[in-house]
């Protein structure tokens, strides 16, 4: 299993934009990105910290994809 480092939330919706992900929309302190081909949404809380691997985790299991996959996207 791949040790997973916590991440900028640019970081994430980067990733996100390869896989296909738009920002939806902004609410309050959340990027919401949604994907059209899967009908999927993630909310991505943006702050000045780094996301936790909780969340980072959390969000990585939305996408359907491991953390060893989600963590090659360049």
């Amino acid at each position: 299993m791949t040790k997973l480092s916590p991440l900028k939330p640019r970081e994430v919706i980067s990733k996100l934009k390869k896989l296909g992900f738009i920002v939806d929309h902004v609410s309050g302190s959340h990027y919401i990105m949604f994907n059209a081909k899967t009908k999927t949404r993630i909310p991505i809380p943006y702050h000045a910290k780094d996301l936790k691997t909780g969340t980072l985790r959390s969000i990585i299991k939305q996408t359907e994809l491991s953390v060893e996959e989600f963590s090659k996207i360049k």
